[in-house]
């Protein structure tokens, strides 16, 4: 039986370290393995994808990102659940499905696409498919994947289309697509204006290019702050 001194002191240093293992709650609580367990499942900690799983964190601590994963010290966190759950869940709110390197960026995991190759097989919620010799992962739900795998081939005919086409730098590509975020509802000409204002001079065609090479239509106000989340 844990006295709730000990329960109190050990969320107490919980709070302060942020992260711990199984192992510290059980000295700090004085007590055994199988216990300290059963008081995780109460305090419905998270636990890391990485690190072989060993480090806990309390639900109000992690501030998860746009993709719900949190990063702490090395130690990885997500608030849907375990790697598999993660990856399932990353892949079905894809917009065009994902490749392993794309969801290894995601995680923080390495971005040797062979050391996920094998793990995939064995979450379930995936469907596979090889392009260009790439492993592509789309949702198993068949609505969603009809729509990623139409997106993702929309996006590989603009961009086979575009390959000889003259784009701007990647700096000037950024300082573009963060003018079209703040102006939505803008032309390729005002923007090329706005930013030979600020000392950039990029020519109309040019910035032209660079969306219809990422599928962007601003002068038919398409554009949606979704769409450059790349950034």
């Amino acid at each position: 039986m844990i006295s709730q001194q000990k329960e109190d002191n050990a969320l107490k240093q919980f709070f302060k370290k942020k992260i711990m293992t199984i192992s510290e709650i059980a000295e700090l609580m004085e007590s055994s393995i199988p216990t300290v367990r059963n008081r995780l499942k109460k305090w419905k900690t998270y636990n890391s994808y990485n690190k072989n799983g060993r480090y806990y964190t309390l639900p109000n601590i992690p501030k998860f990102d746009q993709n719900g994963i949190w990063k702490y010290k090395g130690v990885f966190f997500s608030k849907h659940g375990n790697l598999s759950q993660t990856i399932s869940h990353l892949v079905n709110i894809s917009e065009n499905g994902l490749n392993a390197s794309q969801i290894a960026k995601m995680l923080g995991l390495s971005p040797n696409p062979r050391s996920f190759i094998s793990y995939f097989k064995t979450i379930s919620g995936l469907h596979r498919e090889k392009q260009k010799g790439r492993t592509v992962y789309f949702s198993a739900e068949k609505s969603i994947y009809s729509l990623q795998k139409q997106r993702r081939e929309n996006q590989a005919k603009i961009k086979e289309k575009c390959i000889d086409v003259q784009l701007p730098s990647e700096s000037n590509a950024i300082t573009i697509l963060v003018d079209i975020i703040k102006h939505p509802k803008t032309t390729v000409k005002k923007c090329a204006e706005r930013l030979k204002k600020k000392g950039t001079i990029i020519q109309p065609a040019m910035i032209r290019n660079l969306l219809q090479y990422h599928g962007i239509e601003i002068e038919k106000k398409l554009v949606k702050k979704q769409q450059l989340q790349w950034i």
